[in-house]
């Protein structure tokens, strides 16, 4: 069970309304002239559970919120599937807080723009458990040198700076990948996804 550290060097949380405020203003990457809104995160502070994805799309920057399309649809009922309710009971947000052009892969320096405010989000929020939805979300917290397909369903512990014990962490597939793949046979990317739910079900109760 890997151990990894976050935030990085170099990077010391923001209050939170003092990171949400320069969100909403940040003209720090490209991004900036062609978004909508700012979409920043929907959920409580603190919260027990916390699901970060890759960016906004189209939805979302229309309507300032993150997963509100059929992405975000799916996570819902995701998460419903293990009694967690939006916005009650989990908070989400993504690695990058501006819609990328055509939904395209965010970039490393746009990440690297945006990781401010991901560091006072996880200071802020102080989860029991951090849910990385997709590639981007997994490398920004954990940069490990495996793919997804090795990292998906496997427990981190990621040493946090605001406490001793260090919060649980677990990889899955990104919604928009399931609605692509929408099998649910036996070993496909939803039947796994499926069993990484009920692992993260049963290590809330576990940590409660």
């Amino acid at each position: 069970m890997p151990n990894t550290h976050f935030p990085p060097k170099g990077f010391s949380p923001l209050p939170y309304q003092e990171a949400v405020n320069a969100a909403l203003v940040c003209t720090k990457c490209g991004l900036h002239a062609t978004r909508n809104k700012v979409v920043f995160s929907d959920g409580p502070v603190p919260c027990d559970i916390l699901c970060i994805g890759e960016a906004p799309g189209a939805d979302e920057d229309a309507q300032g919120i993150p997963f509100v399309g059929r992405a975000g649809k799916l996570l819902t009922q995701m998460l419903l599937s293990i009694g967690l309710k939006r916005p009650d009971d989990v908070y989400i947000c993504n690695t990058l807080k501006c819609r990328p052009p055509g939904n395209r892969t965010p970039e490393p320096k746009e990440i690297l723009v945006c990781l401010p405010f991901l560091v006072s989000q996880v200071d802020a929020v102080r989860p029991k458990i951090i849910v990385l939805l997709g590639s981007p979300a997994m490398k920004t917290i954990l940069n490990p040198s495996e793919g997804i397909t090795r990292i998906r369903g496997q427990w981190y512990n990621l040493n946090v700076s605001y406490q001793t014990q260090p919060v649980r962490v677990m990889t899955i597939f990104h919604p928009s990948y399931l609605l692509r793949n929408p099998s649910s046979k036996e070993g496909s990317p939803k039947w796994l996804t499926w069993q990484d739910l009920k692992a993260i079900r049963k290590e809330l109760e576990t940590l409660r």
